[in-house]
């Protein structure tokens, strides 16, 4: 159940059942953003900015203790150089302006995926933003830079494999939950959540492992004017979600109904 309180400014006071400890968002859109207002690819990049800051204000007023962002992909790489230079400009502007008062609101910074290929000045940006809001614990902010879902699964099971060779595991102690503990985010609460903007219907190696019982939700809205009305929205769909994770649920007669 969701009750707004002030509709003339367009925030939402929510109360809402059932609220997810972990959401993921997929970003999408911004180019398209841009493209529909008939400015560069850079002003959809640098609204998807702000769009971030105020999903972020809403997360931390709605006590969901993680927000995942997927910010950049392995494959982004692919895209054109000038857009791959903004969208690095970007993260290292936003991580230098916004960590201090990420750090006072309580907000603990982490960052996911192969920062390696990363230039220098980013790497020690990301380590000082890390350091800066590592005793943080009123929300985890997780950014997925350079992240890929089928890498992380292979690198946590390339980890177990060295552990055979070095006989310090049997292979037929490799289970689910063992290889779970390699994986990225394995200290955090699994994904309850997972939004898409933009109308795509995909999650584009996106926390494959992390995602095995995930709802999802998918909306037209482009990621600059995802705002925190939407983000209600979504959270007001999950609410009125059963989640079985495989099992079944009784109905109102007492009939058991699957998964």
């Amino acid at each position: 159940m969701v009750k707004s309180a002030h509709p003339a400014d367009n925030k939402v006071e929510a109360v809402i059942e059932n609220m997810p400890r972990h959401v993921a968002i997929i970003m999408d859109g911004n180019n398209r953003w841009a493209k529909s207002r008939h400015l560069p690819g850079a002003a959809g990049h640098r609204a998807g900015v702000e769009a971030v800051r105020e999903i972020l204000k809403a997360c931390e007023k709605l006590d969901i203790e993680v927000l995942t962002l997927f910010a950049f992909s392995s494959e982004n790489w692919q895209r054109p150089p000038k857009e791959v230079s903004i969208l690095m400009s970007l993260f290292l502007t936003y991580l230098k302006r916004e960590v201090r008062e990420l750090d006072k609101s309580g907000v603990r910074i982490r960052v996911v995926g192969d920062r390696h290929r990363f230039d220098k000045k980013l790497q020690k940006q990301i380590a000082e933003a890390e350091e800066i809001t590592c005793n943080n614990s009123k929300t985890t902010l997780v950014i997925a830079a350079d992240y890929g879902g089928q890498r992380d699964i292979v690198q946590a099971a390339q980890q177990l494999a060295l552990q055979v060779e070095k006989g310090e595991l049997k292979v037929d102690d490799i289970s689910a939950e063992l290889l779970d503990q390699h994986i990225s985010l394995s200290d955090l609460p699994k994904p309850d959540l997972c939004i898409r903007t933009s109308g795509e219907h995909r999650i584009s190696n996106f926390l494959l492992w992390q995602f095995a019982y995930t709802e999802f939700y998918f909306t037209d809205v482009l990621w600059p004017d995802f705002k925190e009305p939407e983000l209600i929205k979504a959270l007001q769909s999950y609410s009125n979600r059963q989640r079985r994770f495989g099992g079944r649920q009784a109905d109102s007669c007492g009939e058991q109904q699957d998964a």
